[in-house]
C-alpha cells in the first residue's frame, strides 16, 4: 500500500538553503558596508593555502573583516571604474582581485599589518604538484626518522614497522637485525627524494612526509592598500627584483 503523503516528518530544525543570489547579494553588501566602515582595505593573495592557517589570520584579525574568495563579486562591490566604485579610487584594486586572493579591511595601523604578514609564514607538508623550494635525500647506512636534518645524537632510528612502507615508494632498503638500512651502489652517498625546483609528486611527499620534512610555506602577500581618509592607493606586491608591480 503506498505511503501516505500525509504522513510526511517535517523537521523544525531544518533551514532552507541560501541561494547563490542571496549569498552574493550579502556579500556584495558586506563589501559595501566595510569601505565605510573601516580606514584601510589590503587586497592579499595566499602562497600554499591551508584553512588551518587561514584560520589562524581570521583569529588575530578578529576586530577587522576578511572576505576570501569570489573575486568577481569583490570587484563589482569595490567598483570596476569610477563610475561605479564604492569610494574615491577602489576601482584601481580590482586588476589585483585574479587568483587566490582576498580582502582585509582594518582600522589598524598599515605597518603592524605589513609586520604581522612578514612575520607568519608557518610551514607544512608540501602537497603533490608544489615545486620543492630545496633538495633532500635519505643518508646511507642505518636511517634515521629525521633523515639526517637533525645530528644522530638527537633522533633515533626509524621502526622497523615503515620499512615495507619505504620499499613500496621504491627506497632501497632492508632489515638487518631489526634496523632498517639503506643500501646503496658504490659511490652514491644517498636515496635523492626530491631536487630543488622539480614538481613533487605523491610518491615524493609521502615520504617527505614520513621524515617530517616541511617545504611548504603558506604565506599571506600583500598587493595593494587603500586608505579611505585619502583615497590614496598603494601597491604593495614586488616582483622577484624587488621591484613594484603595476596592475594597470
Amino acid at each position: 500500500m503506498p505511503r501516505s503523503k500525509r504522513a510526511k516528518i517535517i523537521h523544525e530544525s531544518r533551514t532552507a538553503k541560501k541561494s547563490h543570489k542571496e549569498q552574493t547579494r550579502r556579500l556584495y553588501a558586506n563589501i559595501r558596508e566595510c569601505v565605510e566602515k573601516y580606514d584601510h582595505l589590503f587586497v592579499f593573495s595566499v602562497d600554499n593555502m591551508r584553512n588551518t592557517y587561514l584560520k589562524d589570520v581570521r583569529t588575530e584579525f578578529a576586530d577587522s573583516r576578511i572576505f576570501f574568495g569570489k573575486t568577481k563579486v569583490m570587484a563589482v562591490a569595490l567598483g570596476q571604474n569610477p563610475e561605479t566604485e564604492a569610494a574615491d579610487n577602489l576601482h584601481l584594486l580590482t586588476p589585483y582581485l585574479s587568483g587566490a586572493v582576498g580582502l582585509l579591511f582594518t582600522s589598524r595601523e598599515p605597518s603592524s599589518v605589513t609586520d604581522y604578514f612578514d612575520s607568519f609564514r608557518p610551514l607544512d607538508f608540501a602537497r603533490a604538484g608544489t615545486e620543492a623550494n630545496r633538495s633532500f635525500s635519505i643518508p646511507a647506512g642505518l636511517v634515521y626518522s629525521r633523515a639526517g636534518e637533525i645530528p644522530a645524537s638527537e633522533d633515533e632510528p626509524i621502526s622497523h614497522t615503515i620499512e615495507p612502507e619505504l620499499r613500496k615508494l621504491g627506497v632501497p632498503t632492508r632489515l638487518v637485525k631489526g634496523k632498517v638500512m639503506l643500501e646503496l651502489t658504490e659511490g652514491q652517498e644517498g636515496f635523492p627524494v626530491c631536487k630543488e625546483g622539480e614538481e613533487l609528486t605523491s610518491r615524493q611527499t609521502t615520504l617527505l612526509k614520513m621524515f617530517g620534512i616541511t617545504l611548504s610555506e603558506f604565506h599571506v602577500a600583500l598587493k595593494a592598500q587603500w586608505t579611505r581618509s585619502t583615497g590614496e592607493v598603494k601597491i604593495l606586491e614586488k616582483d622577484e627584483a624587488g621591484m613594484e608591480v603595476d596592475g594597470q
